[in-house]
């Protein structure tokens, strides 16, 4: 379910406030991974206006930040919005997001299997999980890649999990390219121009098929990663 672009080749984290100074020692040594920044965001406040059928299933995801990494808030509010967007027509809504902000030893800041899940062992983030990294250690290297349920039985810690490195062009459209992939528990492909699953992001690929959002949502749904919606009782 690796996917690359045009590279070089429902448990939540549940804090009492920051005023804990939540920290956890990592193994090897004094380094540690501090979560320095929590906040929620609803739909509302990542600017999400309900257009067309209301959404049959909800979907509320984790952005996990890592500090000196390149990325700003700004940058990852406006992918996380994309994603809403792109899923919407297959009646998926976002519910909202839990950003965190963590601040861990450079050896975290890019994507590599051993410490990635070491990360993901520390903070146990709420499940889809988006992580916004530097760069990537893995061969061969991708820009973004996606972890399901099928890819993830050697390092279960990763499963539902996309990471997204600062090379990948269009980070909304890549992030949702691979949030299907992790939804879907499904590493294909198609060839289809202006479908989202094209094997390349591009910023006209934004489509899904029915029967790409029907996969998504069945599967999804069983994955406990997507939650039926609740009624809207004022249409």
């Amino acid at each position: 379910m690796t996917t690359g672009r045009r590279r070089r080749g429902t448990v939540r984290l549940l804090l009492a406030g920051l005023a804990l100074a939540w920290q956890q020692a990592v193994a090897g040594g004094d380094e540690r991974i501090v979560l320095v920044g929590q906040e929620t965001l609803s739909a509302a406040q990542l600017g999400l206006t309900a257009t067309g059928e209301p959404p049959g299933h909800a979907l509320h995801l984790t952005a996990v930040v890592l500090e000196q990494t390149g990325w700003t808030r700004r940058e990852v509010l406006a992918a996380v919005a994309e994603v809403a967007a792109l899923l919407a027509p297959c009646r998926v809504g976002l519910t909202g997001v839990d950003l965190l902000q963590v601040r861990a030893p450079e050896r975290f800041h890019d994507f590599h299997t051993p410490a990635a899940r070491e990360l993901a062992r520390q903070l146990q983030p709420g499940r889809p999980t988006l992580y916004f990294v530097r760069d990537t250690r893995q061969q061969p290297a991708f820009d973004a890649e996606a972890i399901g349920r099928g890819n993830s039985r050697t390092r279960p810690e990763l499963a539902d999990s996309v990471w997204v490195t600062r090379a990948a062009p269009d980070v909304g459209i890549v992030l949702a390219h691979e949030l299907v992939h992790v939804l879907a528990d499904s590493g294909a492909h198609v060839a289809a121009p202006g479908n989202l699953m094209e094997d390349r992001s591009a910023p006209d690929n934004r489509a899904l098929t029915v029967a790409q959002c029907a996969q998504l949502r069945t599967v999804g749904t069983r994955h406990g990663l997507l939650q039926p919606a609740a009624p809207d009782r004022g249409r």
